[in-house]
């Protein structure tokens, strides 16, 4: 098998959400006409235009990958790299005009991913990383600075953001999530993207989420690894898998993994 190419796959990477960015742009405070999929999750065309946006430069670059697309599923491929897409993470607050919703994209390769890159669009905010190479934040079409945790060690002068409140305050979380979020310092909850983004810039030290899909995760490990902190899901294993992660600076992992501990328990 040839060897991956990194640097053309993170470059790739960044271009796909730029230009779903963009094809999401066309459409924001439009009103989009709304649909639901099977699952209940509502569906539009910025949705599916960003995709077929982001597969197109997927493609163009690496035409014998494999895809997972959120609205268009499996593409066949080599069976040892795999591109994970969210076209547009946040779909609802999107159609009510809310700003903090954007597309994510992941490279796995021999099952680890080792490229991802993210976009708050409305921002004009580009994430990416790549194994090896850092992680970076490209804000305004400016040119990228490296990204860094926080060095926050105790908990009560943390900062936690938290991921769907349907799932973390309802059994089996709410009782452990609860205690962590009232013994910091702050506890904010501003979606997915956005929440998870103050860990990479340092203005958060910690973000949970529950009851999600392989897509709605997937650059994420790399890019927190790769800006000094730490990915794992609510059980430790270094995965974004599982449907329900812990993104920190590293520095208080242990004590969100130890407090959430009994409601994996319980499950």
């Amino acid at each position: 098998m040839p060897t991956l190419d990194l640097d053309l796959a993170l470059a790739t990477a960044r271009r796909a959400v730029e230009a779903a960015a963009a094809a999401a742009l066309a459409h924001f405070r439009r009103g989009v006409r709304v649909d639901l999929k099977p699952d209940r999750s509502p569906v539009t065309i910025a949705d599916r235009e960003s995709e077929a946006a982001i597969l197109a430069i997927v493609k163009a670059a690496f035409p014998d990958h494999a895809v997972l697309g959120e609205e268009t599923g499996a593409h066949a491929g080599a069976a040892a790299t795999r591109w994970i897409v969210d076209p547009l993470d946040g779909t609802r607050g999107f159609t009510r005009g809310e700003e903090l919703w954007g597309p994510l994209v992941a490279l796995e390769h021999e099952g680890e991913v080792v490229v991802g890159a993210m976009a708050l669009p409305v921002a004009g905010e580009v994430y990416f990383a790549a194994r090896g190479r850092g992680a970076w934040l490209a804000k305004g079409g400016g040119a990228p600075e490296p990204l860094r945790v926080s060095g926050v060690v105790r908990w009560e002068d943390a900062s936690l953001q938290l991921g769907e409140p349907r799932v973390l305050l309802a059994p089996p979380f709410a009782g452990p999530v609860e205690r962590l979020a009232t013994s910091c310092a702050r506890t904010r909850c501003y979606g997915d993207l956005a929440g998870f983004a103050m860990v990479l810039t340092g203005r958060a030290e910690a973000w949970i989420e529950a009851g999600v899909q392989l897509w709605d995760l997937g650059p994420m490990k790399v890019l927190v690894e790769e800006a000094g902190g730490r990915f794992t899901d609510l059980a430790g294993a270094a995965t974004v898998a599982s449907g329900h992660c812990v993104a920190s600076n590293g520095l208080v992992h242990e004590h969100l993994l130890a407090a959430l501990a009994p409601a994996l328990a319980a499950r």
